[in-house]
């Protein structure tokens, strides 16, 4: 964006016309996924190509679908897919399960509630999916509550909050591969970034869930587990960190979990193939959203959209923290109108990294504060479908749980302080863009 060019503000009707749709819808309704998203980004991808009489309607359309095929919008996609195939076909041969049983064996019985937050935080690190860990351990967390005084709202605390934990940090989470790509970054190199400005969070957390059910006991039966499973899981996180290109490390999980789902008899050959595509066949709304949502987002920004939100967002910023911050808010608000943290990252991505080069704002750093924002916000909102499938499960509601929900209140915290304090920092020259 030019110095002067302070953008066009009614190129951003469509993004007015999808909170519109889906916050409105989620008024009147009571139930903010009655409206399906998918229907909501379409009508407003509608309403920017009828925008801008000065382009014929064929050159607007050249311009959203060269926004939807963008190759980073592409590889977004592909790993949405593989993470998808991973995560059902390691899940399917009882991953998830051996997991928590091992875990709930090793933890004492006078520290389940800060096993559980833990377990959450391994679980969703290695699904790469919260809603699948709350599924997963919120049963256990109504199980502890009933032989203990911890209440409901706390246990599924402990459980939304691991979840989150993964959500943000997991190398195969919707939220993490929307933040590097959007950002153009390097998904270690933000892993790095990010673990280090959360990692006080999570240790808070396990002291304040320590000290708040201490002298409280339960008897969780024994169930059995084998390590085994458990392999591909730690497969793909040391493949990941150890730097092994993503798509390699998503194909060599499920390539390991579907040879030992064969060989133990959890599958038939047919079967690992059905779980593959049942896994992909569940990322097809994110990964089509995705597509979506960048082709309109190019049509606003040739109409001046982006140019006009940059000027707003960045106007009173006169620093690298003040960009920061201004990404911090911008996914943040997303965030709280979509109630979905990857689409907040979605939309928010593009212009947070033109807010980063801008201001030299490092990639590792921007697609960090990206994810960490959006995990914060997406924790602490009672629609979201994280609460709401805890509340479900534990028959309480979703605003009962908000005050125990220290992690994700801490995250935010953490990241402030991150931002203030200007940590971490980068050495000069080395900015962690892709190569």
């Amino acid at each position: 964006m030019s110095a002067n060019n302070k953008g066009n503000p009614w190129a951003l009707i469509p993004f007015v016309v999808f909170l519109i749709l889906f916050i409105g819808s989620g008024m009147i309704t009571k139930d903010f996924y009655s409206f399906p998203v998918i229907v909501a980004i379409s009508i407003a991808s509608a309403a920017a190509l009828a925008m801008n009489r000065k382009e014929t309607f064929n050159e607007k359309v050249d311009i959203f679908c060269k926004g939807a095929g963008d190759a980073n919008i592409m590889l977004m996609v592909i790993i949405f897919l593989l993470a998808g195939a991973f995560s059902e076909v390691a899940n399917g041969m009882g991953a998830v399960e051996s997991t928590v049983n091992l875990a709930l064996a090793v933890f004492p019985q006078n520290l389940l509630m800060v096993g559980i937050f833990i377990i959450a935080c391994f679980i969703s690190l290695s699904m790469g999916t919260s809603m699948g860990t709350i599924v997963a351990l919120a049963p256990i967390g109504v199980g502890i509550s009933e032989q203990t005084d911890i209440s409901l709202a706390l246990s599924m605390a402990a459980v939304i909050g691991g979840a989150m934990f993964g959500d943000n940090l997991s190398f195969i989470s919707d939220t993490t591969i929307a933040a590097v790509r959007t950002q153009g970054t390097k998904m270690k190199d933000k892993f790095k970034v990010n673990f280090f400005i959360v990692l006080p969070a999570a240790i808070i957390t396990c002291a304040i869930l320590g000290i708040l059910t201490m002298g409280e006991q339960a008897d969780i039966s024994q169930q059995s587990y084998d390590w085994v499973k458990i392999l591909p899981y730690l497969c793909v996180l040391v493949t990941a960190l150890a730097g092994v290109n993503v798509f390699l490390v998503l194909s060599i999980g499920i390539v390991f979990a579907g040879i030992i789902g064969l060989a133990d008899g959890s599958y038939q050959p047919l079967g690992v193939i059905q779980k593959v595509g049942e896994g992909m066949a569940g990322m097809y709304e994110i990964s089509f959203l995705a597509i979506l949502i960048a082709g309109m987002v190019a049509v606003i920004k040739h109409n001046g959209g982006i140019d006009y939100l940059l000027h707003l967002v960045t106007r009173n910023s006169k620093s690298k923290k003040g960009a920061e911050f201004s990404i911090a808010g911008l996914v943040g608000l997303t965030n709280l109108s979509t109630a979905n943290n990857t689409i907040s990252i979605i939309i928010a991505g593009p212009l947070a990294k033109n807010i980063a080069e801008k201001y030299g704002v490092d990639p590792r750093k921007s697609a960090s504060v990206l994810d960490i924002f959006a995990c914060c916000i997406q924790g602490l909102i009672p629609y979201g479908a994280q609460l709401l499938v805890a509340a479900g499960v534990a028959k309480i509601s979703p605003l009962s749980i908000l005050p125990y929900s220290y992690y994700p209140i801490l995250i935010g915290l953490c990241g402030v302080i991150a931002i203030l304090i200007g940590f971490p920092r980068f050495q000069p020259g080395n900015d962690g863009s892709k190569n």
